[in-house]
């Protein structure tokens, strides 16, 4: 991985790992999943195809609605009201945590479709690990409550779906800039949602927590997170790209913990050990080589990586 490729790696770990925090206030604030998901994607969908559009970056879509169509639906129709939904018995936490399950279906779905994406050696490993710590949640903290492990099936599909998108983004609209992509895959989720919105709208006026909640997850989670995510797809691929949500979890149960109260049980606690453990597998486990290149150059000085500053 380029330097270039860790930097948008870091961001998309922060950026997708703060939403969770942001679907858990808007649903326990009153909003439906639909409605949730429909004023997220109508935000973003906005900013980005007005960017696109000044850019002159819309005739490039021509031919493509097949494609965007299909990427809309698995990466945004399907999960984004799943994830909440799941999030009205579950905890964001613990979300974040069931979405680390996606670079496994890549790798089950890369045997299919494409193999450039198979998991060998230790990647695979990793894979397999992070698995783990995925059925080692579910079995501690979720078995026996009946709404916690629907919700936690709910976010699984999503996971799911997540991995689909990716690999159709790969196949089929690789070559196009990621501005014009996302801003016309999010219009096209926002007409697929708005008659599942309009039969859950708010009984009533949403506080102001909420409101802030939706903007945040429109802008920042949505419209710069999309734009992020398909350059980072187009510079290391689908299933190194989807490690992120191995990275995740941590934002997400830290901000559990510090915003919301939340507390983890020993299932959270052991499958996110776990989950770390596979995300260091799962990326070769190698430092950026930028970092690697410059403790090495220390290291032959004979000094510590950290003497100049002392």
């Amino acid at each position: 991985m380029s330097a270039r490729a860790w930097a948008g790696f870091a961001a998309m770990s922060l950026v997708w790992g703060i939403p969770y925090l942001f679907i858990k206030v808007a649903v326990d604030g009153g909003m439906s999943p639909a409605f949730i998901a429909w004023v997220r994607v109508t935000l973003a969908a906005a900013i980005l195809l007005a960017l696109a559009r000044r850019a002159g970056l819309l005739p490039s879509l021509r031919g493509r609605w097949r494609w965007l169509l299909a990427y809309a639906l698995a990466e945004i129709v399907i999960p984004f009201p799943l994830i909440a939904a799941g999030e009205q018995h579950v905890s964001s936490g613990l979300a974040a945590i069931l979405i680390a399950a996606v670079p496994l279906f890549i790798a089950l779905l890369a045997i299919r479709f494409d193999p450039d994406e198979k998991a060998t050696g230790r990647r695979l490993v990793g894979l397999v690990v992070g698995l783990a710590g995925v059925v080692v949640l579910m079995g501690i903290d979720v078995a026996g409550e009946r709404d916690e492990l629907l919700g936690a099936l709910a976010i699984l599909i999503a996971a799911l779906g997540y991995a689909i998108g990716p690999m159709t983004l790969k196949a089929k609209l690789r070559e196009l800039d990621p501005r014009a992509t996302m801003g016309a895959s999010l219009a096209i989720a926002a007409v697929v949602l708005t008659p599942f919105a309009a039969l859950a709208p708010p009984e009533e006026m949403p506080d102001a927590d909420v409101i802030v909640s939706l903007l945040v997850l429109g802008v920042v989670c949505t419209a710069l997170a999309f734009v992020i995510f398909g350059a980072l797809i187009a510079e290391i691929g689908p299933g190194r790209a989807l490690v992120i949500t191995y990275v995740n979890p941590v934002v997400a149960v830290a901000l559990g913990v510090i915003v919301l109260g939340e507390r983890p049980g020993a299932g959270a606690v052991a499958g996110l050990l776990l989950i770390l453990a596979g995300s260091w597998l799962s990326t070769d486990g190698r430092l950026p080589p930028g970092l690697t290149r410059r403790f090495s150059r220390r290291r032959s000085a004979g000094r510590s990586p950290l003497a100049h500053e002392g």
